[in-house]
């Protein structure tokens, strides 16, 4: 075994070619980009020596993990390249993530246009970061570029990918950056690991086999594998480290038609929906604006089929299929087809009612902003209180309040996350436990008489309070069944600090004053079924999600001390408090 894996290594940076009686394929092509870095592709040729449209995929997560679309979409009739992007596995380079991937994607674009078996056409497939390579090679507007297919990914590397509300999106980021340093430290064990300067070591078994260089503090360690992790920390507001990559700034230099692929319970969703209304609005030809496409599915990250997390979506939910959808989109693009992309430009999954609906337009034209104001007797701490919401106007009522401790923060449970499943499962999970804290207010609406479907962007307005001078306020939008399971939908999160804007610089809290703040809970697509009820949980932490805030102004990059902070709701005349939802009228 260990012999065949040195053969492996030793033979990676070699063109090697397989044929089948169908495709041919190219391992470990190289192409030089413009400033000398050898990056290598695979390349699956269709039988045959005619002109095919070519689908491009960049990847840091391993060119061979794209095999089989390669093989199938090479039978089907597209000159397939999947390429390993600069500093992952066969390529050459620094790894820093979005910093060289539009200058490489274009680069790789024009040499990828101008293979023997291209017909010059290329369109860009993949999700999560390899969406990122999309989006960020698009806009740089190569002129070979036809389209692009971005699966759940981000339209913002501060807002909707590092950060949310201001928040530090601490699990992603974290285990993210810790799959993706396995590489990079295989690497650089390839490139550091030297026998000969440890041979005089006694006793033997003192005998150093790696140790990158020199023992490393954890800091340094971290230099080492993953520097952008430290400089996402550091950047905490959206400043011009974040804004040289943002696709927001640059939706006018996208020219191609795009199917935006997102999901409810995706850790990216907030961002696909951006990128999806920013290029409909404001991509650089009309061809491109109209030529968008849009597709939500249920899990993204958060896993695919019908049972996700622990709610099982019937079977139309496992009719999706990543590979079949992306074949189906250049079918369409590149070939005239008229399947399903020629008669609709939305096609979403309505949960609760569990089917596909294909729709004109998102959000949904037809749906009514309609705000369920918060109530209570002052006493809406835990699923026990008297919490409630209802659309009935706001009168004299008493105040909510609780202690957010960051020593005892709000676990996360289930939600949009990545990239860790085994130890912080994602998606639908019951959320009976966490509403059982006092430090969760909980307002909810009576059982429902009828149906009611919430279809489109979710929002809390809040006036609150706090005795610290920076706090959090997160939001949960959830849907309790008849048999007590607590569903939740979609979630947010809001840094005090960043109320107003996150570009900075912050503005503290004046302790004890009353402020609005503007929630946002990104999108659902729900069925609220009769019986069932509308939910809404507020807290000020959901970790290790989100970093927790020290209530101090401080980051906890740079900081370890906090206070606790007793934090406070009002839901009065003078500040009507709302969850403000999208209703489908029947």
């Amino acid at each position: 075994m260990l012999k065949q894996i040195f053969i492996a290594l030793c033979l990676a940076p070699i063109a090697l070619a397989q044929t089948t009686p169908d495709i041919t394929i190219e391992r470990g092509v190289p192409m030089k980009t413009r400033d000398g870095i050898i990056l290598r592709a695979d390349i699956y040729h269709p039988a045959g020596d005619a002109k095919y449209p070519t689908l491009l995929q960049r990847t840091p997560y391993d060119k061979n993990n794209a095999a089989d679309f390669g093989r199938t979409a090479a039978a089907r009739g597209y000159l397939v390249v999947v390429q390993d992007v600069r500093g992952r596995y066969t390529s050459e380079g620094e790894w820093y993530p979005f910093k060289h991937e539009t200058e490489d994607g274009y680069d790789t674009i024009e040499w990828a246009a101008a293979l023997p078996n291209s017909n010059g056409k290329v369109g860009m497939f993949g999700g999560s970061y390899v969406g990122a390579t999309q989006m960020l090679a698009a806009i740089g507007h190569p002129p070979h570029l036809a389209g692009i297919c971005p699966v759940v990914t981000a339209s913002n590397y501060h807002e909707n990918w590092t950060y949310q509300g201001g928040a530090f999106e601490q699990w992603f980021n974290e285990s993210w950056t810790a799959g993706l340093a396995q590489d990079t430290l295989n690497r650089a064990i390839r490139r550091d690991t030297n026998a000969l300067a440890a041979v005089d070591t006694l006793p033997l078994t003192q005998f150093p086999v790696f140790n990158l260089a020199k023992p490393r503090t954890g800091v340094e360690l971290t230099q080492a594998l993953a520097p952008y992790f430290l400089d996402w920390a550091a950047h905490t507001d959206y400043d011009d480290y974040w804004k040289q990559w943002s696709i927001e700034e640059n939706f006018q230099n996208i020219q191609v038609p795009a199917l935006t692929v997102a999901a409810w319970y995706d850790i990216f969703q907030g961002g696909s929906l951006r990128n999806y209304q920013g290029l409909k609005a404001h991509a650089g030809n009309e061809a491109a604006r109209t030529g968008q496409h849009l597709l939500m599915m249920i899990g993204g990250h958060a896993g695919g089929g019908s049972h996700i997390g622990t709610v099982d979506f019937g079977p139309a939910a496992a009719e999706y299929d990543e590979n079949k959808t992306i074949l189906e989109w250049y079918d369409y693009l590149f070939q005239g087809k008229q399947n399903d992309f020629a008669t609709h430009p939305v096609k979403i999954f309505v949960m609760g009612e569990n089917k596909w609906r294909f729709e004109d337009a998102w959000p949904l034209e037809r749906a009514k902003s309609t705000r369920y104001l918060l109530h209570s007797t002052g006493k809406a701490n835990s699923s026990t209180g008297d919490g409630a919401l209802s659309i009935a106007s706001a009168k004299s009522e008493h105040a909510d309040s609780f202690t957010y401790d960051p020593a005892n923060p709000v676990p996360t449970t289930g939600g949009p996350l990545c990239c860790d499943p085994q130890h912080l499962p994602a998606g639908p999970r019951d959320q009976k436990e966490v509403e059982a804290r006092p430090d969760v207010l909980v307002y909810s609406t009576p059982p429902l008489d009828s149906d009611v479907e919430v279809t489109g962007p979710v929002t809390l307005d809040l006036y609150a309070a706090s005795t610290a001078v920076d706090t959090d306020f997160t939001a949960k939008l959830v849907d309790v069944w008849p048999n007590g399971y607590v569903q939740n939908l979609t979630e947010g999160i809001l840094r005090a600090r960043y109320r107003e804007s996150t570009t900075g610089p912050a503005k503290l809290l004046e302790p004890g004053k009353i402020n609005e703040y503007k929630v946002d809970l990104w999108s659902t697509s729900n069925v609220f079924l009769k019986g069932h009820i509308i939910r809404l949980e507020v807290s000020s932490s959901n970790f290790p999600r989100f970093d927790r805030n020290l209530n101090t102004g401080k980051p906890a990059s740079t900081d370890s001390t906090f206070v606790k902070a007793t934090n406070t709701i009002y839901h009065d005349t003078a500040h009507p408090s709302a969850l403000i939802l999208p209703i489908i009228p029947k």
